[in-house]
């Protein structure tokens, strides 16, 4: 979502300072919808969709439904959201199958849009729902294309049909043809037709679309448009739908750190969806749009829903039970934890995941400093132990550390933190997995759950206690000691437990040592 990072600031800001008042006036709301306007606009968005926009925004915001609300100011957010879902297409649009087999999906675009990288996209996803997708090469202009194809495809592991060396040989007309009458006769499902693109919108590249789509009777045209094209996204959008017209609309490169603000544009102006949006470089990296979610992503509301989805795809259900299991008796160990980092790995880039959290627009630095690298690292110190290792890492003396440290390329101090990262995280799923409340440490007391300890620091008229003025050493020593012992809340600050009015144990003390290393 890096392509509407921009403007989402841009909202973001504009929102925040619309949260400080408690009761909009008319000057709030058009200083408020200028914002939204010069935002849009220098995200590249076309100038009639921005002006049918913040129209619609003005006269709700005005209107009853903010007036009569008890938080005008997340009111306005709120018709913002669904004003900008509307633009997106209001409601997702799926894939439509043909009746009979095959599905023909026809492919076309400008020359360097991703048809050929977004074809073995949709072929992995059709294969992982049970399909058997065959994709055709019918780019036969552009150099290498036919073999750019084939390359895809064994990725995805899909079949390809192409009977012709491209490279300016071959009809696509006639390859598009006998692609879906080979396809009909080897029961594919589903035939994809990769068709030629041009640097620019050409009278050639649009007979010769139009020609295939008459030849093949596709079910779906999809148009993919790279997001970060710029304004001329809407001509090109306009130029392809006269020419050959299409069903659907596909955005590519959405992990672009262009504007990207005119791909808004493509769904309002033509009225056609927007069906997939290309959010990666890998083949996995695609995701079926959701204005809805879109909408929540450039407003920094978040995308949980699909954060989910990504999850429930990626973690085995029987083994998320056994994991609960493990984690509830006690059972959990390093062996474990590196089967839930190569599953977390599945799900994709860890930045793109903390990117669908609610507010992480504005711990973008945070994000931008996150190192991906950390995963494998981590997974390096796990792998170079010993199965009795992880199992038990307790045993793990200086010497064993030191082994570790060598064979995965890494320090003592990274092997020392892992293992200690690894005990305070242990220790805290336990806790959740008993139904109780983790203490985490460097956090304060968790917001409404009350501050442990805090009535036994103060003596009965109010008064904070205070340390012992004895001029005996020891005797002050002894009494400091005794306050210490009576004011320390539940629960450390490692969550090492210990009742209220009790000194840590020396198995606390133990374990706190053992946390650093020490043990």
């Amino acid at each position: 979502m890096a392509t509407f990072g921009t403007l989402s600031d841009r909202l973001t800001e504009t929102f925040r300072n619309l949260r400080t008042k408690g009761k909009l006036t008319a000057a709030d709301v058009d200083g408020t919808v200028r914002e939204i306007r010069r935002a849009l606009l220098d995200a590249d968005v076309a100038l009639v969709v921005v002006k049918e926009f913040t129209a619609k925004v003005r006269e709700r915001a005005l209107g009853d439904e903010v007036n009569k609300a008890l938080n005008p100011a997340q009111q306005v957010v709120q018709i913002v959201n669904e004003e900008l879902v509307q633009i997106l297409g209001g409601e997702q649009r799926r894939l439509q199958f043909a009746k009979t087999a095959p599905t023909v999906i026809m492919l076309a675009g400008l020359q360097g849009s991703g048809k050929t990288t977004f074809a073995g996209k949709l072929a992995k996803q059709l294969e992982g729902e049970g399909h058997t997708p065959l994709l055709v090469a019918a780019d036969l202009q552009r150099p290498n294309a036919v073999n750019q194809l084939q390359v895809v495809a064994e990725q995805a592991g899909a079949a390809v049909y192409a009977p012709e060396p491209g490279n300016g040989v071959g009809d696509p007309v006639k390859v598009s043809r006998e692609g879906v009458e080979y396809a009909r006769r080897q029961q594919h499902d589903v035939v994809i037709i990769d068709t030629a693109g041009r640097l620019g919108v050409d009278a050639e590249l649009m007979k010769q679309a139009a020609d295939i789509r008459k030849a093949v009777d596709p079910d779906e045209v999809l148009f993919v448009i790279d997001a970060m094209i710029g304004q001329d996204a809407v001509n090109t959008a306009k130029a392809f739908q006269e020419g050959v017209d299409f069903t659907g609309v596909v955005l590519s490169k959405l992990d672009g750190d262009a504007r990207g603000g005119a791909a808004l544009s493509v769904a309002s102006v033509t009225g056609r969806p927007i069906i997939f949006a290309s959010t990666g470089e890998r083949l996995e990296d695609l995701e079926p749009f959701h204005p809805d979610r879109m909408a929540s992503r450039i407003l920094d509301l978040g995308d949980i829903l699909t954060l989910i989805e990504q999850a429930q795809q990626a973690f085995d259900e029987e083994e998320a039970m056994k994991m609960a299991e493990k984690l509830a008796t006690e059972a959990f160990t390093l062996e474990d934890f590196l089967d839930q980092l190569q599953q977390m790995k599945k799900m994709g880039s860890m930045k793109k995941m903390l990117g669908m959290l609610p507010g992480m627009g504005q711990m973008k630095q945070q994000l931008e400093d996150f190192d991906e690298r950390e995963i494998d690292r981590t997974e390096a110190i796990i792998r170079s132990m010993t199965p009795g290792e992880r199992r038990n890492p307790k045993v793990l003396n200086g010497s064993r550390r030191l082994r570790i440290a060598r064979g995965s390329g890494m320090t003592v101090t990274d092997v020392n933190q892992l293992v200690q990262r690894f005990e305070q995280a242990a220790k805290m799923m336990k806790t959740v997995a008993r139904g109780g409340t983790p203490n985490i440490p460097g956090m304060g007391a968790v917001p409404g759950m009350g501050r442990p300890g805090a009535s036994s620091k103060r003596g009965k008229k109010g008064k904070a206690s205070k340390g012992s003025r004895s001029g005996n050493p020891a005797k002050r020593a002894a009494e400091n000691a005794g306050i210490t012992a009576t004011s320390t809340p539940t629960g450390s600050g490692f969550g090492l437990g210990g009742g209220a009015g009790q000194a840590p144990s020396e198995a606390d003390l133990a374990e706190i040592q053992k946390l650093f290393g020490k043990g």
